[in-house]
């Protein structure tokens, strides 16, 4: 029991085993005497009448409480996450942007690639930096409607940070299972105690592992427990069938197995004609690895290299600022000079390897299959089975190569009667661009 106060000499003793129809007509019934005692008591006040209405809808919200589901749950959740995301990244765009003021800002025209972008392996979207992670994280929730297994072990492979949680969250889920496995008519095996330290700890702080579970068909019940008056929430999965336990071990394998899903680069392959601006590069901000300050910092010390470049620095000194410059970049623009003079433009990132390269020209060619050379700046041959990063070889953050057929290949083709292969495939001239 307790009191309703309306106003300061009314009160109403209401019962929470009462319905709310019964509090309204309570309420009237005592409006109602009220009005015909209005000389010797005070009529309620505006604010009063208003704080006893609120108190009845929240008695009858409270009887009526709104079921929500498991998918209800995720979306609102990651639905929390996302706005708290997009509020985070819009004041970080907003101080950027601040402090951006103070670096001159190259025209968008002038530039040599608009900005880097991505591709979702999950609905194939192009998206831009600060994109691609909301839009993963939506992506996978809707993979909820077609396979609860796989989105599952998505969440607990991308929405997880900490990749040692992660291990050791797999670890005890696949226990759980192993030991489900072995012993299928032991109920205790069956009923994970949500309180349980282990639990809370390991598994229940990994975000996705609770859908993993429910979706190998554990289900929340409330279960008393032996010394304690309270019940409290079990996770509890029915007995299974011999199939049914097979079916959980490729699950458990598939949880195993998982990895996170990762925005692809776009290489945004482009074809210019030929162009005395080859090695002319204007690149967007999204290429450094530095703050706007940093940027800044280093237009003002460009005059300083002059004079550094010319005085005597030893091998080693040398090679220890080369690689510092080197680090300031997280993406590369090259760009590839073919036979005919036309040049292939794509982006990369600035630890990519050399094979990555070589496929990335190889997959844009007609005759992929023949043998070719790439020459970097200062006729250095790469080597397409080398694993040497981009940045190792001193492609950041941009350079032009020189593309050439392989002479052997290329004279026996002649020998033989055969013509010079066509160069570039054909959706890729379709876009062929002049250079400005």
């Amino acid at each position: 029991h307790f009191k309703l106060t309306f106003g300061r000499a009314m009160t109403c003793p209401l019962n929470f085993s009462l319905s709310p129809q019964h509090f309204s007509k309570k309420a009237e019934a005592v409006q109602s005497s009220s009005s015909s005692a209005k000389n010797n008591r005070h009529a309620p006040s505006e604010g009063a009448q208003r704080a006893g209405a609120a108190a009845l809808a929240r008695i009858e919200q409270h009887q009526r409480p709104k079921v929500h589901t498991s998918q209800d749950a995720i979306r609102n959740q990651v639905k929390r996450e996302l706005e708290a995301e997009a509020a985070a990244l819009a004041e970080k765009e907003k101080a950027a942007t601040a402090e951006g003021s103070k670096v001159p800002v190259k025209d968008p025209t002038c530039l040599s690639v608009s900005g880097v972008y991505f591709t979702c392996p999950l609905t194939g979207a192009t998206l831009t930096k600060s994109e691609r992670e909301v839009h993963i994280k939506e992506a996978i929730l809707m993979r909820f409607e077609e396979d609860a297994v796989e989105a599952s072990v998505m969440m607990v492979h991308t929405f997880n940070k900490d990749r040692e949680k992660v291990k050791a969250a797999v670890d005890i889920i696949s226990k759980y299972v192993d030991n489900i496995c072995k012993n299928p008519t032991e109920e205790k095996y069956r009923k994970i105690k949500v309180s349980n330290k282990v639990f809370q700890e390991k598994v229940r702080c990994v975000e996705g592992s609770r859908e993993f579970l429910q979706a190998l068909d554990f289900i929340s019940v409330m279960l008393p427990v032996e010394g304690q008056e309270e019940e409290e929430e079990f996770l509890v999965l029915p007995e299974q069938s011999p199939d049914a336990l097979e079916l959980m071990k490729e699950r458990r394998d598939r949880l195993q197995r998982g990895e996170p899903v990762r925005a692809q680069l776009d290489r945004q392959a482009q074809v210019f004609r030929p162009s005395p601006n080859a090695q002319c590069f204007e690149l967007p901000p999204e290429f450094y690895n530095l703050t706007a300050e940093e940027l800044k910092r280093e237009q003002q010390q460009r005059s300083d290299l002059v004079e550094k470049n010319a005085m005597l620095r030893t091998k080693a000194m040398r090679e220890k600022e080369e690689q510092r410059e080197r680090r300031k970049y997280n993406y590369t623009l090259l760009r590839i000079r073919l036979p005919d003079g036309n040049l292939l433009q794509g982006t990369f990132y600035a630890w990519d390897r050399l094979p990555v390269l070589f496929g990335f020209v190889r997959e844009s060619l007609v005759d992929g299959w023949q043998p070719f050379e790439l020459i970097a700046p200062g006729s250095q041959k790469l080597q397409e089975s080398e694993e040497v990063a981009l940045a190792e070889c001193n492609l950041v953050p941009a350079a032009l190569l020189t593309f050439a057929w392989d002479a052997a290949v290329q004279a026996d083709i002649a020998a033989a009667g055969g013509k010079s292969p066509e160069l570039l495939k054909p959706e890729l001239l379709e876009t062929i661009r002049t250079l400005s």
